[in-house]
């Protein structure tokens, strides 16, 4: 158990979150992987597994207090200690100001920074008991700036952002790392592929981020050396405008 080394992935989804698990399994960490609905994480650890890793599979909704603690809770005593936790829950949805309901804003907020906040806290009390650590949250666009149609995203982006922030200058004195990373573009997923065709065809000219390249720069961030840590980091392909 002591040589143990856990990465959880909260927001385990496809895409990024399955990029990210595969490639601290690679290192050597157990991906404990989670996400709303854990029957859809087989394909995921099954891949790991038979890349030579090991994946640990949770179902838990995150919005939710007392699931978060629970899974802290088991994965720490069940499994080993958490070394890296990546927040990587969205909540993409779009809708004019007029027509957001207070239902819609409040679950966007739920999942985009609330949940950020239950997962950030919850191994942040594990990690200052050793001094050491590493928390990521993967943030959006609308991180920065708030676009037409996007105000329930806008608004739990933002959040979330100024959360990591405060986080770095709490935790960071006392040896935990913590880093907010804005993806600002599109990714190569299905969704993109079927709702963006013409931006999916750039692919072809790594017009398009690629997920196993976004989780090379989170392993990147946890291996930095503590005399030159980064917060924030912006992500974005090359014929991305600013």
């Amino acid at each position: 158990m002591t040589d143990t080394k856990v990465a959880l992935v909260v927001g385990a989804g496809d895409a990024t979150g399955s990029a990210i698990a595969r490639r601290f399994a690679k290192e050597g960490f157990i991906a404990c992987v989670a996400r709303r609905n854990g029957d859809q994480l087989t394909p995921l650890v099954e891949q790991i597994e038979a890349e030579g890793g090991r994946a640990v599979p949770f179902g838990c909704d995150c919005r939710k207090e007392d699931l978060v603690i629970d899974l802290v809770e088991t994965i720490e005593r069940d499994i080993g200690p958490i070394e890296v936790a990546v927040h990587n829950i969205g909540g993409n949805v779009h809708f004019p100001i007029t027509e957001t309901t207070a239902r819609v804003y409040f679950k966007v907020w739920e999942m985009g920074c609330y949940s950020g906040f239950l997962t950030g806290r919850e191994v942040a009390k594990r990690m200052l008991q050793r001094q050491r650590g590493t928390i990521l949250f993967t943030g959006a666009t609308a991180s920065i700036r708030g676009g037409a149609g996007f105000a329930g995203f806008a608004g739990a982006k933002h959040g979330l952002r100024a959360l990591a922030q405060s986080m770095a200058r709490e935790l960071g004195p006392e040896g935990i790392h913590v880093a907010h990373v804005v993806i600002d573009g599109a990714i190569d997923t299905k969704w993109i592929e079927e709702m963006f065709p013409d931006r999916y065809a750039l692919k072809d000219r790594d017009g398009i981020l690629n997920p196993d390249m976004i989780a090379e720069n989170y392993w990147s961030l946890h291996c930095q050396p503590r005399s030159a840590w980064t917060h924030e980091l912006d992500l974005r392909p090359w014929i991305e405008s600013w």
